[in-house]
């Protein structure tokens, strides 16, 4: 299983941290290590002072395939859920500067919460809201109307690099409002408005 993530499909996003809205998807990759275990709490590593959450809808692969086309991707997952890019936002700066990649800083153990999973037939995947809060106060509020590339022209283009599994994760990029956590944060995750997870940060 590989988990396939994708940076900067949120135009404001991409504002906040500075960066250019992007052609094409940028794709990285989490391990599937990264993945936290259920009920776990996360702790922060010790290699970074600056961890930020990023919450994203991610899709599960249902039907794997190369070379999708984009008017058949949405055969390929069956299922959506969210989840957290915990992302160390210092080292990432630092590999960034110096020309390097930033798996470092993505895919360390534990970087990648993800939720139970429930039908995409149940919502609107054009129009999806989603949100999450820190300790009570709504951080981000996203809707996927608001992607630069929408979950089939994600599929499409990954699958022209990757063949795609059955169980492959894909987080589909996350929107404005990233920030640090800290010790004995509470995190929560709702999709509309049932809430997929809860977090606890050690």
């Amino acid at each position: 299983m590989k988990i396939i993530c994708v940076g900067r499909n949120y135009g404001e996003h991409a504002k906040e941290l500075g960066n250019d809205i992007p052609e094409d998807p940028v794709i990285f990759m989490k391990p599937d290590t990264a993945i936290l275990k259920k009920g776990s709490d996360f702790y922060i590593p010790e290699f970074s002072d600056d961890i930020h959450y990023e919450l994203e809808v991610v899709l599960k692969i249902s039907k794997g395939g190369k070379y999708i086309q984009k008017e058949n991707a949405g055969n390929h997952y069956e299922e959506i859920g969210l989840g957290i890019d915990f992302t160390a936002r210092d080292l990432q700066t630092k590999l960034k500067n110096k020309g390097l990649p930033w798996e470092l800083a993505k895919g360390f153990d534990g970087s990648a919460v993800v939720s139970d999973f429930v039908s995409k037939d149940n919502f609107d995947l054009t129009n999806l809201g989603f949100s999450l809060t820190k300790n009570n106060e709504k951080v981000q509020d996203g809707n996927t109307s608001e992607m630069i590339f929408s979950p089939e022209d994600i599929i499409a283009f990954a699958s022209q690099y990757f063949t795609l599994r059955v169980g492959d994760l894909i987080f589909t990029g996350t929107p404005k409002g990233v920030g640090k956590v800290s010790e004995n944060d509470l995190l929560e995750a709702y999709l509309e408005d049932k809430k997929l997870f809860s977090l606890k940060i050690q």
